[in-house]
């Protein structure tokens, strides 16, 4: 499942619902995946910090909007179509088969602030 880093931290704007509905995601994942691990099905979730999107456009085109975003990520970017390839890649792979039930941030340490 797609969440938000939005589900976790407490974001800056004021987009109640947006962050509400990623929570609900994220606490699905969990509730899903105690109840369906028996019948060897995984449910994972990604929380995408920020990235290049429709949504993120308002941010990105603004010069003084996009300098914001950039510099309160620890990494001081935005992430890209590898970024989050990798988590993806992991979860579908060998390497995710034991793992369950979980919220992976893929936000730069966004999350962490």
């Amino acid at each position: 499942m797609i969440g938000s880093i939005d589900g976790i931290r407490v974001p800056h704007g004021d987009n109640y619902s947006y962050s509400a509905s990623k929570a609900a995601i994220h606490m699905m994942t969990r509730h899903m995946a105690a109840h369906l691990v028996g019948e060897h099905i995984l449910l994972n979730s990604i929380a995408p910090g920020p990235f290049p999107s429709k949504m993120m456009a308002y941010m990105l085109e603004d010069e003084e909007r996009s300098e914001f975003v950039h510099s309160s990520n620890p990494r001081k970017r935005i992430g890209t179509a590898q970024d989050i390839a990798g988590a993806v890649i992991f979860l579908s792979s060998r390497a995710g088969a034991y793992t369950t039930g979980t919220v992976i941030p893929v936000d730069g340490g966004v999350s962490t602030l």
